[in-house]
């Protein structure tokens, strides 16, 4: 079943950078009764996820495993889903190979590195939602020692991590900040959702320059962002003259909603090169798409 209504479209080049492909079985989330699909629609292939793109004028997209339920295996799954998905010589769909950031996965992770390198494959993600941390300081020998992996295997590829983030627990944008400043200038990490929430982009927006100026590999989107977040965030590029090359245009669906994200951009009121930057030309730029 097609999400969209045939008609409404974009209008403008646009390179969703992160965003989710497969199924998930209904699950009775936060105690509910009975199992449930929040989302309401899934992607479950390419074939779907193409003509979702098709429909509202969606030029290229970054997949990844979907997730949500509490069972860290679940995404690693989904990680032939993506590869089947971004392996087209036509480059539409490109791909992110999920991993998990707790020990207790780590050879789950470690045969996920193995995936990087494969055709389409531009990302490395992971999230704290299911456990672990982004901060190093809380890390253990063997965590330490898995991510040493994993920051071998996105810099020998030049694949982008993309770290979810949010207002609390390991996701927390400040975990995330600690994580950039150590690693960083190695690889270049995308800190997804700018935040998060209302702390969340109190924190990040103004470390997001400082990042900046200090050499860091760091870059952004706005979805999930909340409220005042966007337009703080691009008042402050287009105060600071800093920073119009590091955020990118993200749906993150099933799990948001693609026209609420797009007219965050669409409709705000910066200038048509910085809307055209984040729309697609700075993920052209970093994935080095033509």
């Amino acid at each position: 079943m097609d999400r969209w209504k045939k008609g409404l479209k974009t209008g403008r080049k646009v390179f969703d950078v992160h965003n989710h492909i497969g199924e998930m079985k209904p699950y009775p989330y936060y105690g509910a009764p009975a199992p449930l699909d929040p989302t309401v629609f899934q992607d479950p292939d390419r074939e779907s996820k193409v003509r979702q793109m098709d429909l509202i004028g969606v030029d290229r997209a970054i997949v990844m495993s979907n997730y949500g339920i509490p069972d860290p295996s679940q995404p690693f799954g989904l990680n032939s889903v993506v590869l089947d998905a971004c392996a087209k010589e036509d480059k539409r769909i490109l791909g992110g190979v999920w991993f998990s950031p707790m020990a207790k996965m780590k050879e789950a992770t470690l045969n996920a590195m193995t995936l990087a390198g494969e055709p389409g494959v531009k990302v490395l993600k992971a999230t704290c939602l299911l456990g672990g941390t982004w901060n190093p300081e809380e890390w253990d020998e063997e965590t330490a020692g898995m991510w040493a992996k994993v920051i071998e295997t996105a810099e020998k590829h030049d694949h982008v991590l993309h770290l979810h983030t949010s207002p609390g627990g390991g996701s927390d944008i400040s975990n995330c900040i600690k994580f950039i400043r150590a690693f960083g200038k190695r690889v270049k990490v995308h800190a997804v959702h700018a935040g998060g929430g209302v702390s969340g982009h109190i924190k990040f927006v103004p470390e997001f320059f400082n990042l900046i100026r200090e050499g860091y590999q760091v870059y952004t989107d706005t979805s999930w962002a909340v409220g005042f977040g966007v337009r703080y965030l691009l008042d402050e590029i287009e105060k600071q003259g800093l920073g119009h090359d590091r955020v990118m245009f993200s749906s993150d669906e099933p799990w948001s909603d693609f026209w609420s994200e797009f007219y965050k951009i669409e409709g705000a009121e910066i200038s048509e090169e910085l809307k055209n930057n984040i729309f697609w030309q700075n993920a052209e730029n970093l994935y080095g798409v033509r």
